[in-house]
């Protein structure tokens, strides 16, 4: 199957954008039955996880907690001015992957793909490949 791409728009400088539904129409338009769906974000102040989708205040903690973590404002060196979040995405990690069995999105109960912004808004993109195996 041809690698598909979400397009997203983000709105705010930190954001979780919950893009699940988009990856369970290519799961289910792509044919496999049994595999894996690999989500890469090709960007470097921008990351992708997987993690409750059932309250959505729990992507608004894990925001909070970044920032206390890596806050905006701080001696960086980087002269763009982002260093932040430049780290926050290492910290979250530019792929996510989930199995694919039955032909659905092999998630759990409560979870969810998130595109995770930390320098926007911007108009941003994840690649997803499906693949038996």
């Amino acid at each position: 199957m041809p690698r598909e791409t979400i397009f997203i728009e983000t709105t705010a400088r930190a954001q979780a954008i919950e893009i699940t539904d988009q990856a369970r129409r290519i799961v289910a338009q792509s044919g496999v039955k049994d595999g894996w769906c690999t989500i890469f974000v090709p960007h470097t102040t921008a990351a992708v996880t997987i993690n409750e989708a059932a309250d959505p205040a729990v992507m608004a903690d894990v925001l909070r907690a970044l920032e206390g973590l890596v806050p905006w404002s701080a001696s960086y060196a980087h002269q763009e001015g982002n260093s932040a979040a430049h780290i926050k995405a290492i910290l979250t990690g530019s792929s996510a992957r989930a199995p694919v069995s039955g032909g659905r999105l092999g998630l759990g109960q409560w979870q969810g793909l998130f595109f995770m912004e930390f320098d926007g808004p911007r108009r941003r993109r994840a690649l997803v490949d499906v693949s038996a195996g």
